[in-house]
């Protein structure tokens, strides 16, 4: 029987053995571990190095034969980078929802591999099973990037697809295996928005909810009756700082002035190794509620109900406020810790960039006030 979505799923456990062997002969993966792990050791000193990591991570990856097994390497890599990078990590929700059940989580989208890797992480401490992840095919340009992502759960969208007719088609089997995996017991992870909120602001892209109930269309079902079956619940990904700030100030500064901004080829390997090491201080993982039938009615209904849950959720901290009152010049004493190390961040920036900072930070109290 033909596998309808070989190319987008992620890696089942016969899969595993000949991807792992595939990646033990990467020598761009060597090569990109040994600077990750060791990033103060000098160029010239790492081809020297390679062999000795290289051999420890064969005997890590050799004991790998299943997903599951490779998710736990993962887990503790995880662990080991948030202890790291966090101030501590609450996750609220989940006990008001029944494990054995799979669910639609749709979340806002701040960082491109944290995000996901919150939910997860969630879920796993939680004894949960972990959920499939959508992911852009843009940022699985290199194979063995791919190879990792497909193992850990991980199922491609494909925004690059240039051609109308064919994107269309691509959506519709985009929606079909989501569909499919929620009905056979596997819960899903998409972000609200293609890309992330760099401007703080949270919003539910209506084209997101359209594409995702796509798979009615072949069972003659109502709109409200596909979303549904498919069980969305809101989850709100929150980070006290936010290691790439300056780097999304940046951007929009750059296309409020020009227009426009190209990325560089790395620019996205950049932010992810920046936001999975970077500190993040707090971090908030709130599950919300299943959305009730009212709130299906349509994608507008659905996106709206979904907002006003992320903002429900939201965790109004001192550097929202210490954002907010630069912006107004005015400071109180309880707020300068928060306020100095915020100047501290935007030293040496542009004035535009600052404010964009500022009113990334301050955007749930800015949004609050509208």
């Amino acid at each position: 029987m033909q596998d309808a979505f070989a190319d987008i799923r992620p890696y089942n456990d016969d899969e595993v053995p000949a991807v792992i062997e595939r990646l033990m002969r990467s020598g761009d993966l060597a090569g990109a571990l040994l600077k990750y792990r060791f990033p103060r050791i000098p160029a010239w000193l790492r081809p020297l190095l390679s062999p000795l990591l290289w051999a420890f991570m064969k005997q890590r990856l050799k004991s790998i034969h299943t997903v599951e097994t490779f998710q736990h390497l993962i887990a503790d890599w995880v662990e080991a980078i948030l202890e790291k990078s966090s101030a501590g990590i609450e996750v609220r929700g989940l006990d008001k929802l029944e494990p054995g059940k799979s669910y639609l989580w749709i979340s806002n989208h701040r960082d491109i591999a944290m995000d996901p890797t919150m939910i997860n992480f969630s879920l796993h401490h939680a004894g949960w099973p972990t959920s499939r992840i959508a992911i852009g095919d843009n940022l699985l340009r290199h194979p063995d990037v791919s190879d990792i992502m497909r193992l850990n759960k991980s199922f491609v969208v494909k925004r690059t697809v240039a051609n109308k007719r064919e994107k269309l088609r691509e959506l519709q089997r985009l929606s079909a295996y989501i569909r499919e995996s929620l009905d056979d017991g596997h819960s899903i992870w998409i972000a609200q928005r293609e890309g992330r909120a760099k401007d703080g602001i949270d919003e539910t892209d209506t084209a997101v909810i359209k594409m995702l109930a796509l798979n009615g269309r072949d069972r003659d079902e109502a709109f409200t009756d596909t979303m549904r079956a498919m069980r969305p619940v809101p989850v709100s990904i929150q980070y006290e700082w936010d290691p790439c700030d300056l780097l999304k100030a940046r951007e929009l500064t750059h296309r409020e002035q020009h227009g426009r901004y190209e990325k560089a080829d790395d620019e996205d390997t950049r932010s992810i190794l920046l936001g999975l090491t970077g500190f993040k201080g707090r971090i908030f993982v709130d599950f919300g509620e299943p959305l009730s039938d009212a709130e299906l009615e349509s994608p507008d209904a659905v996106a709206a109900a979904i907002d006003r849950q992320l903002t429900e959720m939201t965790e109004i901290l001192p550097v929202h406020e210490a954002a907010l009152s630069l912006l107004n010049q005015s400071v109180p004493d309880t707020l300068q810790p928060a306020a100095k190390l915020l100047q501290s961040r935007m030293a040496g920036a542009e004035p535009g960039v600052q404010d964009r900072l500022l009113r990334t930070y301050a955007a749930p109290l800015l949004q609050r006030k509208k």
